[in-house]
């Protein structure tokens, strides 16, 4: 990319894993590349909106390796006593308000330079809505900022202008569709959610932890689904390796910021596989080959479901078949093959895929 490339970075949520984003800042800026704008979710919002309300990486590097879980979680035990299930939130709401005022303190939009916009979902209508875009731009970043913050069950839902809002990640994690409205610009976008990542035992580790799991892989295939038809603008993908974190663990802190900025380094120095003028999609895009193994395919018909249509066929001995082998994928492609019940289907890098058939 070069260093004059006008772009809109998204910084997608995450939980803890979100400190990442202080890393992808560094990185960004050591580069000399600054954002025209920022669009952020949940952890995305707060990191964005603290550096541009003035907080240095310097700081916010500091806060980010700091942070204690007192700092954040304080579980609602008054409420849960007395309000048993009407209790609003696991949670209580003032250790994230505490940390969301030394980020940002009482900044308006209007001060942030350069402008973000923060997503959110209004609770009773399920609507989405991005603080920040003109004509709603009139509210304190903080009270957007904990409103994109504030996971269902996990924290209570944030009171603007007598309606009540969660978190955008809800709807969309990774938000960079809201990028549309603001111009044709590059967007980058950074996903530091847990993907497609297999865990171990979630089941056995409380109902906390199930229902964080089951947030993932919801924000996961929300946005698979999203980018299906995606054209323009360009999209540049960076998934900054974390996913083997959970969501509120504090534990990995200074790895992650360490990765979020290895990661968007490690993509600055591949220049050749960011879009050009007119280019669509998403990217980095690579050549792959897709195929099925016979002797594990069951005929379930599941990769007919999860697939793009017609990409698989099932045969007169009811085994799947691939009618296009030789695909293009973006990062967020192929998320049909962990649906497969039997890891029947198998893809491989077209190279690598040429060198086997040669030795072969």
């Amino acid at each position: 990319m070069k260093r004059d490339t006008p772009f809109t970075l998204v910084l997608g949520g995450g939980g803890m894993k979100g400190v990442a984003h202080v890393g992808v800042l560094q990185a960004l800026l050591e580069r000399g590349h600054r954002p025209t704008r920022i669009i952020g979710s949940s952890v995305g919002a707060l990191v964005g909106a603290a550096w541009a309300g003035g907080m240095g990486i310097a700081k916010l590097r500091e806060i980010a390796l700091g942070l204690r879980r007192k700092d954040l979680f304080a579980v609602a035990h008054a409420d849960m006593a007395f309000k048993r299930m009407r209790s609003p939130a696991l949670f209580r709401k003032e250790p994230l308000e505490n940390l969301i005022k030394r980020t940002v303190g009482d900044l308006t939009f209007q001060q942030l330079d350069p402008p973000v916009v923060v997503n959110t979902v209004d609770l009773n209508s399920g609507m989405e809505v991005f603080w920040g875009l003109p004509g709603l731009d009139d509210i304190r970043v903080a009270d957007a900022v904990f409103a994109s913050c504030a996971l269902p069950g996990y924290y209570p839902p944030h009171e603007i202008g007598g309606r009540f809002f969660v978190d955008g990640a809800v709807v969309a994690n990774v938000p960079f569709d809201a990028a549309r409205a603001l111009g044709p610009e590059l967007i980058i976008a950074v996903d530091v959610s847990a993907s497609s990542v297999l865990t171990a035992d979630a089941q056995d580790e409380g109902f906390a932890a199930v229902f964080a799991r089951a947030t993932e892989i919801l924000m996961q295939t929300l946005l698979e689904q999203s980018v299906r038809t995606w054209t323009t603008p360009p999209v540049y993908y960076i998934q900054p390796r974390v996913e083997h974190v959970s969501l509120f663990s504090f534990d990995h802190l200074r790895e992650e910021v360490e990765e979020g900025y290895r990661a968007t380094s490690a993509a600055l120095d591949r220049e050749d596989e960011w879009p050009e003028p007119g280019d669509v999609g998403i990217f980095p895009k690579r050549r792959v080959v897709v195929r099925v193994e016979r002797d594990r395919c069951i005929g379930c018909g599941t990769c007919l479901v999860q697939a793009p249509q017609g990409m698989f066929v099932l045969d007169s001995e009811r085994k799947a078949v691939v009618t296009q082998p030789d695909q293009e994928w973006s990062p967020l492609d192929g998320g049909y093959i962990r649906h497969c019940p039997t890891y029947a289907i198998i893809a491989r890098p077209a190279q690598q895929e040429s060198t086997m058939r040669r030795s072969g």
